[in-house]
Order: structure tokens, then C-alpha cells, then sequence
């Protein structure tokens, strides 16, 4: 589904977590970073326990010039991944944190 779909859909007022990481999810896609990251922070604060939807903002965050929020974003993701059991999705933001880091340093 493309994202002028999802927006009406959003319009319509069908606002939920799947929604607003459908819609950040196909904006990152586009590589239109700021657009997704509103509806990725929607997506996880219908559930904070989202990893995915945490890995996502991270990276758009990461992609949008703004390493601090990316930083916060990766370390909630980490503590939701290992608190839902998703190990690999906590190890893969592990990395990322990483190279945030080692790029800041």
C-alpha cells in the first residue's frame, strides 16, 4: 500500500500502531526520513514494546542528522527487544548504537 493510501487512511481516523508503522515504514522506504519519523514515534508510543518500530526511528533519526534522538531511540529499543524476548532485533540495534557512536567519536 502506498502512502497516500495510508494517509487517508490516517485521515479517516483509523490511527493505530500497525498504520503508523506502515506509514513510517514506506517513507523510510522513499528515504523521505522526516516524514517517517513522526509516525514511527506514533507507532511506538501505541507500544512502547515495538522493537521494530524503535529500529526503524533509530534509523531514520540516524538518516535525518539527529544522532542524539537516534541514540535514545536504539538504547529503548534495545531494553524493548530484550524485554519482549527479540534478541536479534536488540542485537542488530546494538550495532547501530555502535556505529552511532564510533561516527560521533
Amino acid at each position: 500500500m502506498d502512502t497516500e493510501a495510508l494517509e487517508k487512511m490516517l485521515a479517516r481516523g483509523q490511527d493505530n500502531l500497525l498504520l503508523r508503522y506502515g506509514l513510517g515504514g514506506e517513507y523510510a522506504r522513499l528515504r523521505q526520513y522526516d516524514k517517517a519519523i513522526p509516525h514511527l514515534q506514533a507507532a511506538v508510543a501505541f507500544d512502547p514494546h515495538h522493537a521494530a518500530a524503535w529500529k526503524l526511528l533509530g534509523r531514520a533519526l540516524t538518516e535525518s542528522g539527529r544522532p542524539e534522538e537516534a541514540r535514545q531511540a536504539y538504547q529503548q529499543g534495545i531494553a524493548a527487544a530484550e524485554a519482549g524476548g527479540h534478541i536479534q532485533a536488540a542485537r542488530e540495534m546494538r550495532v547501530f548504537l555502535k556505529r552511532l557512536d564510533k561516527s560521533a567519536g
